[in-house]
Parts: C-alpha cells; sequence; structure tokens
C-alpha cells in the first residue's frame, strides 16, 4: 500500500511509526492519498462531525465511505484508489488503515482479528477474548525463540489452502509493534484466566460464535456482513479453535507447543 501525503512532517512520522515494515514497490497493490486538514467547519461538506467517536462505513455506490469525527475515506475497490481527509494525527491514520483492511481482507477471505499472534516454532497461534483475557499477557510469556506478530491486531488470510498470520505495526499494552513475519497459521485460542492450564474443544457453532465476536468489522452493508460470516466458518473449519484456560506462567506456552 503506497501512502501519499505533500506534507513532509507527516511523512517523516509515518515513517518512525511504520518502521519495519517500510518497502519500496514500483506498482504498489493499493494507493491512498492524504489531505490533512484541522478539521474547520467545510469538512462538513464530507458529512462530518468533528465531536463524532464513532466509525461509519457504507457503500456509494462502488466507493467504501469511512467517516468518522477526525477522518472521511473513500476507497474505490476496483482502482484500487482512495483518498482521506483527516487530521493530522498517526492515530487517525491507524484507523483508517485498519478499516480498509477489514474490507479488503473480507474479500480476500481473510479478517483482521482483535487478537494477539505468536510465531513459534514456525508456527503462528492467534490468541482472542474479551478485553482483559490475556492477549497482551500470553504474548508477554512467550518464549525467547518466539517472535510476536501483534499484541493487538492480528492479520490473518488464506493462501494456496492454508491460513497464515502476519505481523502488523499496530500496538497494545505491550507498546512495540510486531515483526513483519508471516508464519502458517496453527490454530486459533479464545483466552480465559483460570487457576489451571487447561484447553478445551469447542463445538463448530462455538468456535465461529468466538471468531465472528472479535473479528473486525464495520460496514452497514448485507453482502460484506455475508461474507465475513463465511470467512469465520471457513477459518474455523481448517483451523482448529479451542478454549484456553490458563495461569499467568510461562509454563502455559509448553502446553501450546505441543499441540499437534
Amino acid at each position: 500500500m503506497r501512502l501519499r501525503t505533500d506534507s513532509p512532517e507527516f511523512v517523516a512520522e509515518m515513517r518512525g511509526r511504520f518502521d519495519g515494515f517500510l518497502g519500496d514497490a514500483a506498482q504498489p497493490d493499493h494507493v491512498f492519498d492524504i489531505e490533512l486538514t484541522p478539521f474547520l467547519p467545510e469538512a462538513e461538506r464530507d458529512g462530518i462531525d468533528a465531536h463524532k467517536d464513532t466509525v461509519e462505513v457504507s457503500r456509494n455506490g462502488a466507493l467504501w465511505q469511512v467517516r468518522r469525527g477526525d477522518f472521511f475515506a473513500e476507497w474505490d475497490p476496483l482502482s484500487h484508489h482512495g483518498r482521506a481527509r483527516m487530521v493530522p494525527s498517526p492515530y487517525s491514520l491507524d484507523s483508517v488503515i485498519r478499516i480498509l483492511h477489514t474490507l479488503l481482507l473480507a474479500e480476500q477471505g481473510g479478517m483482521l482479528m482483535h487478537a494477539s499472534s505468536v510465531v513459534s516454532g514456525g508456527r503462528a497461534w492467534a490468541f482472542t477474548g474479551v478485553s482483559g483475557a490475556g492477549k497482551t499477557t500470553i504474548s508477554r510469556l512467550a518464549p525467547t525463540h518466539s517472535h510476536i506478530l501483534t499484541d493487538e491486531m492480528s492479520f490473518l488470510r488464506p493462501e494456496d489452502g492454508r491460513y497464515f498470520a502476519y505481523g502488523t505495526p499496530f500496538s497494545g499494552e505491550l507498546g512495540r509493534p510486531g515483526e513483519n513475519l508471516r508464519a502458517p497459521l496453527a490454530g486459533v485460542f479464545l483466552l480465559a484466566k483460570g487457576q489451571e492450564n487447561r484447553i478445551d474443544t469447542l463445538t463448530p457453532s462455538a468456535a465461529v460464535r468466538a471468531l465472528m465476536a472479535n473479528i473486525l468489522y464495520f460496514a452497514n452493508d448485507d453482502a460484506l456482513t455475508a461474507r465475513v460470516f463465511d470467512n469465520a466458518i471457513a477459518l474455523a473449519s481448517r483451523v482448529p479453535v479451542r478454549k484456553l484456560t490458563f495461569v499467568p506462567d510461562a509454563h502455559v506456552w509448553d502446553m501450546i507447543d505441543a499441540q499437534p
């Protein structure tokens, strides 16, 4: 994805924020033009309410439109080109990129999930659950030989018949971006803290419910909603989705790494 703006200061800020995830591409898959604005009253022409903090994602013909108090963005999936008017904030840019990836990944059979993900022994494990369930904790406890892809937003996508997890630059409580790596996804764990380390099998319907509860998705669009649901079913049918109850101790990783 190529991000373009005429502000050298914001370019420098983006370089620092996405360090480790930058590269050269003569023909990027997607191009996004960014117009920075202090959001004076004229921003209302794009339907922006500067006091609104909820996200609205909808279609306008072939275009996707994304609105929040600090930005307005349009995305054309046919031309792979988009534009955004936003306040000069890296956090606003993070939000635009995340929301855009929820749309892109849904069409590719993948998803952006509120989950941490860690590579251990060449296999990726994703850990999801409600706030406070232990997504960051399980990442902190990972073995020293492991690689943390993210403690916040997991990028999951099928390729050549297998699912892969990718590192993302988005960070949670760890306060640092993930590593720019990918690895085959070996399993997804629904986290719960308890008095013992235990892995329980979920029924197929419970597995899909666990995934759907944690897939980032904002669009009010029936066709895309159905696609997200189908993607969750496909993932649950090909990758084990289990419940992991754990004590916050590094020994839990002995049990995780022992999974087939």
